[in-house]
């Protein structure tokens, strides 16, 4: 399943895109490290990447778990991943929304342009009505690209998660079916 954007498109990540994906992460490292759980070592090897990837498919089958990578148009280069999570079924209808791009692409557009791409998707396909994601109070740029995208500002839950062995704030941001202009 392809969503195309002007610039970039999505898609599944599949055990094809293995070698990319780490080879994304290596040279991300620092860069997503500031921002992400702290990660054992075994994460940044072929196996774990491989490992990774095929639990990623398993939980989309089962209804759980949507990876998607972000691809340039232009040369169909990785550059990023998006996906949703955590999804609640029954009445809540609800998901948690995490993404991480190249720092080279920082700044262009992109992460706004698959974050509309991956809503259609969250609402369409997935018939899901909201999509929250948190965000650092000091993770400017990703603070603007959910804005950008029509999220709304919620709230902030205190000490949410582990950050390279810190409990650190997140600002919470959410979108609804009902907001998402299609």
């Amino acid at each position: 399943m392809t969503y195309n954007g002007e610039n970039i498109y999505i898609r599944f990540i599949g055990k094809d895109d293995t070698e990319d994906l780490l080879a994304l992460t290596q040279r991300n490292r620092t860069h997503f490290e500031q921002v992400s759980p702290k990660r054992d070592e075994s994460y940044y090897s072929q196996d774990f990447h491989e490992k990774m990837i095929e639990g990623w498919i398993k939980q989309r089958e089962e209804d759980k778990r949507y990876v998607f990578g972000i691809f340039l148009k232009e040369s169909d280069q990785l550059i990023g991943d998006i996906s949703i999570f955590d999804i609640k079924r029954g009445p809540v209808q609800n998901c948690t929304l995490g993404y991480g791009l190249d720092q080279e692409h920082n700044g262009k557009g992109y992460m706004t342009e698959a974050i509309q791409l991956l809503l259609t998707f969250a609402f369409e396909e997935a018939k899901l009505q909201r999509v929250e994601a948190g965000v650092m109070p000091r993770n400017i740029g990703s603070i603007r690209v959910l804005e950008k995208a029509g999220f709304q500002r919620e709230g902030l839950a205190r000490k949410l998660l582990e950050i390279n062995g810190t409990r650190e704030d997140h600002v919470i941001f959410a979108m609804l079916a009902e907001d998402m202009k299609i």
